[in-house]
């Protein structure tokens, strides 16, 4: 017998891998958060599948998402990221990617990680939802909005509310799985 899974992933394999392994798991290490963190940025205005579908070139052109070489990015490296066919080529949002890849040292510099820092904002434990069809889930909270608010006062950029939102449930800080989804009660 199939397991039922969130409505959003069907009919696509690598959408239905990743809810299956990735999406509401809580992540906790800053490599993994800043990643998602970067790939939202990029999917403002998209689909998430989009996205998804570029993943792995984002991960090649990003150098591994590594927000150390990130941060000390110039307008070379901008300029061949511009020319990348295999990523989103937005310059708003590839500015934004060096950007916060600076303001996210400088939270882990203050909070001692950015982990710590972002898990703060739900006392270390995921808001489990009670979705009964994932069409139901909310685009944002007061608290995304609050978050958002506070990653902007730090520098961040496109990072509103829809797109902090968008992180929550990708990183398991909240859990909107479907509750007849076998991966509710497993994350």
């Amino acid at each position: 017998m199939e397991k039922h899974k969130c409505g959003w992933c069907l009919g696509d394999d690598l959408y239905e891998a990743y809810h299956d392994k990735e999406w509401g798991v809580p992540v906790r290490d800053d490599d993994t958060l800043f990643e998602f963190l970067i790939l939202e940025t990029f999917q403002a205005g998209l689909s998430w599948i989009t996205v998804l579908k570029k993943r792995e070139n984002f991960r090649t052109a990003f150098d591994h998402f590594d927000y150390k070489k990130i941060a000390q990015y110039d307008q070379k490296k901008v300029d061949r990221l511009l020319q990348n066919e295999g990523i989103i080529r937005n310059k708003l949002k590839v500015n934004a990617t060096i950007t916060n890849a600076q303001a996210f040292m400088k939270v882990q510099e203050e909070f001692g990680s950015f982990s710590k820092y972002i898990w703060d904002f739900v006392d270390g434990k995921p808001i489990k939802n009670k979705l009964k069809d994932y069409k139901n889930a909310p685009a944002n909270t007061p608290l995304s909005d609050a978050i958002s608010k506070d990653l902007k006062k730090r520098g961040f950029k496109f990072v509103g509310s829809t797109v902090i939102y968008a992180h929550m449930q990708a990183t398991g800080m909240v859990n909107d799985h479907e509750v007849n989804c076998f991966r509710y009660d497993e994350v």
